[in-house]
């Protein structure tokens, strides 16, 4: 862990901070546009001018918000939520409009998109990217594990004073350690100070993306328990979603599955038993991407490794792109996965990581997806190992299991389909 000497980073300025961006976001993107349209006789004052800056306010904000909520997962960079949020905020006011039919501006809406968009990634380019958190650690407890998160530059405090952390932006204890009372009541003068000071877990789950195994209790289950009401609503929404797309998806599949023919032997279509919510076995599709070959080893033929044999040359493509998982769009109309979800295990390997890994079948508690957490964090795995971290990452979707997180899980999927990592 770094004690003393901090590698050199920008410093956070007021460029950086969030009311100095949404307060300029609201001037740049709404009041800007609104004001432009000056020169034009009476422009300011008729209704689908001021309409259209009432708009482009409630853009800004709903933009704001939806940032707000998608950034406090880990591994996400700022760059990849200004797009989606911007264009999410801009274009419900733009169905508002049109269901409402109220008098708008389609110039001074547009321009009012695109000005918000530039400058939230000019001050991005500018002065987000460059600056790393500070974060102060209290010295007892378990507080080693954080010095393998390199996200961050730590600074343990020789003394419970508040000016040592005058340069950080937290403050992380671990509340179960029996600290002196000199401690308490320094943790406690920083509440009051209005200091943000996290407890050790948290923080480390919020900068990793996982749930330790070793630490879960039986009030960890309680807390891993995910929403229901919003289980029930994704499920919904996964149907419709798939049911729209269906038509689209029909003739892609066909085209991919006369591919597989043309190249190789045996079906387009691959089978196989899988392990799927409340642990119950259904039957998963696929695109073919591999040779057909005799079974000797379930386990063994179960598991694909890295630059594997068996994989054609189209499977290879499908892999990478993740179009070999487009049939599965039948299973999410068999109301059997969704759409993002931890990856269903073949019903063998499922039995041999139960067998090895504890806590392993409490995965089952939400329905498997097409992506998940541990794909876009982790990539493809199969040792008893790695799937021991990967499970990490899967307890923390069904911890955090929310609308934003899912949404953050499609944005790095997008990434993973064009850049090909993470996708077998």
């Amino acid at each position: 862990m770094k004690h003393d000497r901090l590698p050199a980073v920008r410093e956070a300025s007021i460029f950086t901070r969030k009311r100095f961006q949404f307060a300029s976001a609201l001037i740049i993107g709404a009041l800007l546009p609104w004001v432009l349209r000056g020169p034009l006789p009476g422009e300011l004052s008729e209704a689908s001018t001021v309409n259209t800056l009432v708009a482009n306010a409630a853009a800004i904000v709903i933009a704001f918000w939806m940032r707000l909520s998608i950034e406090t997962y880990p591994g996400i960079r700022r760059a990849y939520v200004i797009f989606p949020s911007a264009l999410s905020g801009h274009g419900l006011t733009l169905v508002w409009f049109t269901m409402a039919r109220f008098p708008y501006d389609r110039v001074g809406l547009a321009l009012g998109f695109v000005l918000h968009v530039v400058w939230l990634y000019a001050l991005y380019v500018y002065a987000d990217r460059r600056v790393r958190r500070r974060i102060a650690v209290v010295p007892f407890g378990k507080v080693q594990a954080l010095q393998a998160i390199d996200s961050v530059d730590w600074k343990v405090l020789a003394r419970p004073r508040l000016h040592d952390a005058r340069n950080c932006s937290a403050i992380v204890a671990d509340f179960s350690a029996d600290l002196p009372d000199e401690w308490e009541a320094f943790l406690a003068d920083a509440a009051l100070a209005g200091r943000i000071v996290y407890q050790v877990k948290q923080l480390s789950e919020s900068l990793t993306g996982r749930v330790e195994l070793e630490q879960l209790s039986e009030n960890s289950f309680g807390s891993l328990l995910p929403a229901r009401g919003y289980f029930y609503l994704k499920s919904f929404g996964d149907f419709i979603l798939a049911l729209l797309l269906l038509p689209v998806a029909l003739p892609v599949m066909a085209l991919i599955a006369v591919a597989i023919r043309l190249e190789s032997r045996g079906p387009a279509l691959f089978r196989q038993k899988r392990v799927g919510h409340t642990g119950k076995n259904f039957t998963v599709y696929k695109f073919r991407t591999m040779l057909p070959v005799e079974i000797g080893d379930e386990r063994h033929a179960a598991i694909t490794q890295d630059d594997d044999d068996r994989v054609t040359r189209a499977g290879r493509f499908l892999r990478n792109t993740r179009l070999d998982e487009l049939p599965q769009i039948f299973n999410i109309l068999k109301w059997q996965m969704s759409w993002i979800g931890p990856r269903p295990e073949a019903e063998v390997l499922s039995i041999w990581y139960t067998s090895e890994i504890p806590f392993y079948r409490y995965r089952h508690v939400v329905k498997p997806g097409i992506s998940g957490w541990a794909q876009v964090n982790q990539g493809h795995v199969a040792e008893v190992d790695q799937v021991h971290r990967k499970l990490q990452y899967d307890f923390y979707y069904i911890k955090y299991f929310s609308p934003w997180l899912d949404l953050l899980i499609l944005l790095r999927t997008i990434k993973t389909m064009l850049t090909g990592w993470g996708a077998r």
